[in-house]
């Protein structure tokens, strides 16, 4: 797998784009610095989501960031993405990498427990979550600092934060060590995502 920037992970969500389009949005966040995109489009039908992926993929390889799709790997493999992201309900990983092995494989964990499976089945790097209440995820598990120490502590591959991150509570994450984090609300809500991700990013390699 070739070397990423796990740094500023940004999910998408079309439902918090203001007034802007979901693709001027990921445009505007990736010119402020962020370092990966995730379509992550839970309301849409599969040719709307397969569509999505396939403009968002024309922003990203002009740009060369990796585009990663939620939960799919049909659309990651239609839309020539770069990999797919999977819950604990979803297919193993083990499966996505007989199906694809070219596809990058990040996996959801909330335990130590999942994050070693997850790694010994092939997972490329964990999404650990959710860190802080988030509304664009309600089901997902909490997980404490301490906890999100120990998953980067029992693997060797990248780990991800994510869940309700922001500029007011970047520095508690980043004291666990992690490769990088994840947001959606904090970039895709905001007034001026450029700045926005580029106020994260520098926060993020400041500190």
């Amino acid at each position: 797998m070739r070397k990423i920037d796990w740094s500023l992970y940004l999910c998408t969500d079309q439902n918090l784009t203001r007034n802007r389009s979901l693709e001027e949005s990921v445009e505007l966040a990736i010119r402020g610095g962020v370092t990966v995109v995730q379509v992550r489009e839970k309301d849409s039908t599969d040719r709307e989501f397969f569509e999505t992926a396939l403009r968002i993929r024309s922003i990203t390889s002009r740009y060369k960031i990796p585009l990663i799709i939620n939960d799919r790997i049909d659309i990651a493999m239609a839309a020539a993405a770069d990999g797919v992201h999977v819950g604990q309900t979803d297919l193993p990983c083990s499966i996505l990498k007989k199906i694809s092995k070219d596809l990058i494989v990040g996996v959801s964990v909330s335990t130590v427990e999942e994050a070693i499976r997850a790694e010994s089945d092939g997972a490329d790097y964990l999404g650990v979550g959710a860190i802080f209440s988030t509304n664009t995820k309600s089901d997902a598990d909490s997980v404490s600092i301490e906890t999100l120490k120990k998953i980067r502590e029992s693997v060797k591959i990248p780990v991800i934060a994510i869940g309700g991150i922001n500029s007011q509570n970047l520095s508690i994450v980043k004291s666990a060590n992690v490769d990088g984090v994840a947001v959606v609300s904090a970039i895709i809500s905001s007034d001026d995502p450029e700045r926005s991700a580029r106020d994260l990013i520098n926060q993020w390699k400041s500190e």
